[in-house]
């Protein structure tokens, strides 16, 4: 048998001033897209921001519905947008922002399962990292290099023979 540990690098701010502008610019994008969330049932809020090859900012925010699956999480709306609005168009960056109505979050919150396995299509469609940027109402912010980092061992096309 072989053991073999997979791990990745998390960069942790402490605050907004230590992100590079346009990523600043990016995270008030986020959170303004954040306020349009329509989260009546889990009452949390979720905005999210592209910052696409060509310089275009992309947003959206979580839309719920009283039939659970058929609502749409923030990250997924973007980047959906993006791929229809911007067919080949690299995805670069990308910021998730949370708040809660109903109490204080502090730590930021990770892309869903779902989430990570459809942006992480994008990614490797498009043979180059989209960097994500994760932070909550309050506390620090984290960063990592690649949707790839937070799914290791992704389900791609190659396992349907057609790579």
């Amino acid at each position: 048998m072989e053991k073999k540990q997979i791990s990745f690098e998390l960069s942790i701010f402490e605050n907004a001033g230590e992100l590079s502008q346009s990523e600043q610019k990016l995270l008030q994008a986020a959170e303004q897209a954040r306020e349009n969330a329509y989260a009546p049932y889990s009452r949390f809020n979720v905005g999210a921001a592209l910052l696409l090859e060509n310089g275009e900012i992309v947003i959206g925010s979580n839309q719920e519905n009283a039939s659970y699956p058929s609502g749409l999480c923030a990250e997924r709306v973007a980047v959906f947008q993006a791929g229809a609005r911007f067919p080949g168009v690299a995805i670069k960056i990308l910021v998730i922002s949370v708040f809660s109505r109903d109490h204080v979050v502090d730590e930021p919150a990770a892309p869903c399962g779902n989430c990570r396995q459809s942006i992480m299509e994008y990614e490797q469609n498009q043979k180059s990292p989209i960097s994500i940027i994760l932070k909550a109402e309050k506390g620090p912010i984290y960063k990592c290099n690649s949707m790839a980092d937070i799914l290791p061992l992704a389900f791609n096309s190659s396992f349907l023979g057609d790579s």
